[in-house]
């Protein structure tokens, strides 16, 4: 391991693990010293800390992370270097970050970092004379070929009272946003700090034209050592939580799937819904028929996927989960091959592949995903112990990205594995299911966007993020009445909003 101390401009001191001071980068730009030594250390941990962190340096704790090397870590105790302002152009998990565990995000600081010099080796990126931003960059385009990168407070043992706080200045915002994003993202903030904040950056939009997006041509970095040496794996017990309702014969087709399992199940947890008053259990094949393992089957005259799995998660006993669909098909070794990745990963989630018979799978390194989903995901028991689907989104959408994040909140990232596959047949609903009548589609007003989608907005997003997300609904929504009349399609969409707001903070009671 090798450590840079650095003043935001300049190498101050580099230490290696053994003690020896390497004198030769002291006083050279940052990048270009960290890359120097990538090069001539290519089997070392590259560490770099401000100065006035030294002391808060955890530096037994490192190694330790590095489980793998595929590993980009950094902290930043306040803020982000890019600032408030990037909400306007980011959609995504990334932004609203946690300090308080280690968060899955692309959004890297000079502060205090960590990451090994092969990933450094294999990098295709112009050297800036700024770390920080040479850091986003780099894990902008890292993460989504499977660099995992993280915002880990593990990097300090202690908080400073005079913290570093980088920040990008609006000229470095607008050049990330037009090297890493669609061009029209960068009127879209330009727009929004207008609209918003009655704020004109017209010079740093002019000059940001002259930059040209940065790419990645295949994955520069699949050669980067990525098995895990962490043990997350002990007894290699699952069990499977399935929801169904109204759809036996694809239920009876998926348990079939599971009784040809190379790794069997030790438990399927079956929770049958059926909203009829008088209805009684369709799946008389349960009892019928020998399975090779054991059947938890709860049935209950409450409809809705957020209930039925929560009954579901409480009767989870083995080590892993695997939450399923009741109308899927996979192969006899997909129990077998989840083990292996949570062995090769040393990751605690992960969502496998899930296709519809017209699509292809395209084959990828396990990487950050930035959404959850409930019917394809594989999960360690300890990770939800405490953890359930919230019921205000029960008969609308986002249960299943509302409890990725609460994963991701309680320090737990979500990974995406390409080559475990599951065929999702999107079976008809069963004939007694109903659509329910929600509360808001008896008013005069209807709101847009759906409720439950505003709800997860309120929860997660940050402000900028929820008026960049209402930016980009009203263009998405323009039609040719806009232009003829624009002020009453202005007022109607703000009323929609409203309600959407308003009924979004009556389910977040729930």
């Amino acid at each position: 391991m090798i450590i840079l101390y650095h003043n935001h401009y300049r190498i101050t001191q580099a230490i290696s693990s053994a003690g020896h001071t390497i004198s030769h980068e002291v006083n050279q730009n940052i990048t270009h010293g960290i890359l120097r030594l990538a090069s001539q250390y290519p089997d070392e941990i590259l560490v770099w800390c401000h100065e006035s962190l030294a002391e808060s340096l955890n530096i037994g704790r490192i190694e330790s992370l590095f489980h793998h090397h595929r590993f980009l870590f950094s902290y930043q105790p306040k803020g982000q270097y890019l600032g408030r302002e990037l909400g306007y152009i980011e959609d995504s998990p990334y932004v609203q970050v946690n300090k308080t565990v280690r968060y899955a995000t692309w959004q890297m600081s000079s502060v205090v970092g960590a990451v090994h010099a092969s990933v450094l080796n294999v990098t295709l990126c112009k050297p800036e004379s700024n770390f920080d931003y040479f850091l986003n960059s780099l894990a902008k385009r890292a993460m989504p070929q499977g660099i995992f990168c993280y915002s880990e407070p593990q990097l300090l043992s202690a908080a400073s009272i005079s913290q570093p706080t980088p920040q990008a200045t609006l000229f470095q915002l607008f050049r990330f946003t037009k090297q890493h994003y669609k061009t029209r993202w960068v009127f879209l903030l330009f727009f929004n700090l207008i609209l918003f904040e009655k704020r004109w950056a017209i010079l740093p939009l002019l000059r940001c034209l002259c930059y040209q997006k940065r790419r990645v041509s295949g994955n520069p970095w699949e050669s980067v050592y990525s098995t895990s040496v962490k043990n997350i794996v002990s007894s290699g017990t699952i069990d499977v939580l399935i929801p169904t309702m109204g759809r036996k014969n694809f239920l009876r087709n998926v348990l079939s799937n599971l009784a040809a399992q190379t790794h069997l199940p030790v438990n399927v947890i079956i929770i049958e819904q059926n909203p009829e008053p008088d209805s009684i259990s369709d799946l008389n094949f349960i009892q019928k028929e020998s399975w090779p393992f054991t059947i938890k089957h709860q049935f209950t005259h409450q409809s809705g996927a957020c209930n039925a799995r929560n009954m579901g998660l409480a009767l989870v006993e083995s080590e892993f989960c695997f939450m399923a669909d009741d109308d899927i098909v996979f192969e006899n070794d997909l129990l077998a091959k989840a083990l292996h990745h949570f062995t090769t990963t040393g990751n605690e989630v992960f969502l496998v592949a899930c296709h519809l018979p017209n699509q292809k799978v395209e084959t990828q390194a396990p990487k950050q995903f930035p959404v959850f989903g409930a019917g394809h995901a594989f999960v360690k028991s300890s990770c939800v112990r405490d953890i359930r689907f919230r019921m205000g989104y029960e008969f609308g959408f986002g249960e299943d990205n509302d409890f990725g994040m609460q994963l991701r909140y309680n320090g737990y990232d979500i990974l995406y594995i390409s080559t475990s596959k599951i065929l999702h047949l999107k079976a008809p609903i069963g004939g007694f299911r109903t659509q329910p009548v929600l509360r808001w589609q008896q008013q005069k007003v209807l709101p847009k966007p759906s409720p439950t989608l505003m709800l997860f907005r309120l929860l997660y997003d940050t402000k900028e993020q929820l008026r960049g997300y209402k930016t980009t609904l009203f263009f998405k929504n323009i039609t040719k009445r806009f232009f003829i009349n624009p002020i009453h399609c202005i007022k109607t969409f703000n009323q929609k909003w409203n309600a959407s707001v308003y009924w979004a903070q009556q389910l977040k009671k729930e």
